[in-house]
């Protein structure tokens, strides 16, 4: 058992030495609300390695903004089950809300309890017991944190979820490595699933989250591939001649909208992902060019851009065809369009002159927020319970990943360890349990 519990302990902390991204908070929420996160006890007499769990619980509340943890300097007591609270103890200090636990190994099983503790009202809120094996302990430990957010905010909770992004590094003075990554939300357990000497752009997620899709130039003019993430399979979407470039998943995952460039002109079409049988959906004159296209939640409606004399603007589509409607009129710039979950809002990139932000149209009040201070943003996607946005940016002549949220009150920057710039991100949906 204790060689097991050194294994553990070595398996934890190496997932913090080693991650690529680092997040840091740039700006929290007014009134965050205070949590104490109290250390999870080990009932064995090995080493308490679990500790890691409150941790990354602590680490997920505090990075949503939402959330501000008490420190464990100020705790008055270290109580591991709520009957042992005592509810002073915590109003002294002023939490709110306290979460306590404790793990027992059962050989090669770890079987964990947590319990969220209101200390105003001096009552549970919710207590539960899991039985995993190490490797799954971490991911464990942003299910309960999905929990607690659920729990006091009301929304689903997106801890457990991935997201994907390009790394791109130089490699000599001519020549760059592009690597396209999956990580956790909390940019731990990075994985490189593909390799090239070549651009890669335009990541999406499949709603199911089994596969990627994106833009490769690994063959001179850009083509589509769509790669399983468990297995690494790839396979190039349509064998053509033709530039294909841009994709975006249907929310059923049946079709993909692509842009095809054909003849000098670039055009949004449908791929029918099992026939591969395509449909023209936008028609334009080889002076102008529509791309990005992205899939209203609904599936009804595609958002392009249409980049007319220099001037590019947002338009949105039914996908059954028919006239296109301009949706963006605020500055002279709005591209990279991406809906929310529930369709209410599009994100977006936009300049009024002033450099690239992150902003946000409500679709249905027409009301125009810009979200960043930062001046080269780009290609924003929505977590999956649409509270943050994921974009790229620039920072000390570096390419970064940054989060805002959907009500721009919290920001955060993901820096990227071991050099490379990061950019293109695709948030991942939530997986089926």
């Amino acid at each position: 058992m204790r060689n097991f519990a050194l294994i553990l302990f070595l398996l934890l902390s190496s997932q913090t030495s080693y991650a690529v991204l680092q997040i840091d908070i740039t700006q929290q929420a007014e009134g965050a609300l205070p949590i104490a996160i109290v250390p999870f006890a080990w009932e064995s007499p090995t080493t308490p390695v679990t500790e890691r769990l409150d941790e990354v619980i602590k680490a997920d509340l505090h990075r949503s903004g939402y959330f501000q943890p008490i420190a464990k300097k100020d705790f008055l007591a270290l109580p591991t089950k709520g009957a042992h609270i005592q509810c002073k103890d915590w109003r002294i200090i002023g939490a709110e809300n306290v979460v306590v636990g404790s793990v027992r190994a059962i050989g090669a099983i770890f079987e964990v309890n947590y319990e969220l503790f209101d200390a105003i009202r001096c009552k549970s809120i919710e207590a539960q017991q899991f039985r995993v094996n190490a490797s799954q302990l971490r991911r464990l430990a942003h299910q309960i944190s999905d929990k607690i957010y659920q729990a006091l905010t009301g929304q689903q909770g997106a801890f457990t979820t991935r997201i994907a992004y390009i790394v791109a590094k130089q490699i000599g003075e001519e020549t760059r490595d592009f690597e396209l990554q999956v990580a956790d939300s909390d940019g731990y357990n990075p994985k490189t699933i593909y390799k090239s000497k070549e651009s890669i752009i335009s990541v999406s997620w499949s709603p199911d989250g089994r596969f990627l899709a994106y833009a490769s130039f690994e063959h001179g003019p850009s083509t589509v591939y769509i790669q399983e993430v468990a297995t690494g399979k790839r396979e190039r979407l349509l064998k053509t001649k033709d530039q294909v470039s841009s994709p975006a998943w249907s929310p059923d995952g049946s079709k993909l909208a692509v842009v095809i460039s054909r003849k000098g002109k670039r055009d949004i079409y449908i791929v029918d992902y099992q026939s591969r049988l395509t449909k023209r959906l936008t028609r334009t004159s080889s002076a102008n060019f529509n791309t990005e296209p992205v899939w209203s939640p609904g599936g009804k409606h595609i958002v392009y851009t249409a980049h007319s004399g220099g001037r590019p603007q947002l338009y949105r589509i039914e996908v059954a065809g028919g006239r296109s409607k301009r949706l963006t009129f605020e500055g002279k710039y709005n591209t990279r369009g991406a809906f929310s979950p529930d369709g209410k809002l599009l994100a977006m990139v936009h300049n009024s002159g002033e450099g690239y932000h992150i902003a946000v149209l409500e679709l249905e009040s027409g009301a125009f927020s810009v979200l960043t201070q930062t001046t080269l943003d780009e290609a924003p996607t929505f977590a999956p319970n649409g509270s943050m946005i994921l974009f790229a940016t620039r920072d000390r002549k570096r390419g970064v990943l940054a989060a805002v949220s959907a009500d721009g009150r919290v920001s955060q920057r993901f820096e990227l360890k071991g050099g490379g710039d990061a950019r293109e991100p695709a948030w991942g949906p939530f997986l089926i349990p």
